[in-house]
């Protein structure tokens, strides 16, 4: 039997730097993010429909207590073995966007942008006696 995993992210929504320390903390207040209340931002991939280096999984993302579907295009990056171990890594890059609207977020209508854009950068490693 082949263990499957189901790739994702957690990103500490009090890690927003906008280059600007006054504006991130009012971007982190209850008014925009509300931080406290909403710490984490998860995004979790449950199928995928695609072709060769491209893939469209259907997912979900998750800001405090709310959870709303997002489409992620990914893209294969490439497998190597990497030294001095020999693991075997994949690297992969997804993109979306999600609307702040549509977690309870409407401060600032009409002045912010509602579409947040993600990015993500990831890389995975084989586990130990996995490689075929």
């Amino acid at each position: 039997m082949t263990a499957r995993s189901a790739p994702g992210a957690t990103i500490a929504l009090g890690s927003i730097d906008t280059g600007n320390a006054d504006r991130d903390a009012h971007v982190r207040q209850a008014d925009l993010m509300d931080v406290e209340r909403r710490p984490a931002h998860d995004v979790r991939v449950e199928r995928g429909v695609g072709e060769g280096r491209r893939l469209v999984p259907g997912g979900r993302v998750a800001i405090g207590d709310m959870t709303r579907p997002v489409a992620l295009a990914v893209e294969f990056g490439g497998a190597a073995d990497v030294p001095p171990d020999g693991s075997r890594h994949a690297g992969f890059e997804a993109t979306g966007e999600i609307r702040r609207s549509d977690f309870g977020l409407g401060f600032g209508a009409g002045l912010l942008g509602d579409v947040v854009k993600l990015q993500l950068d990831m890389q995975f490693v084989e586990p130990q006696g996995q490689g075929g």
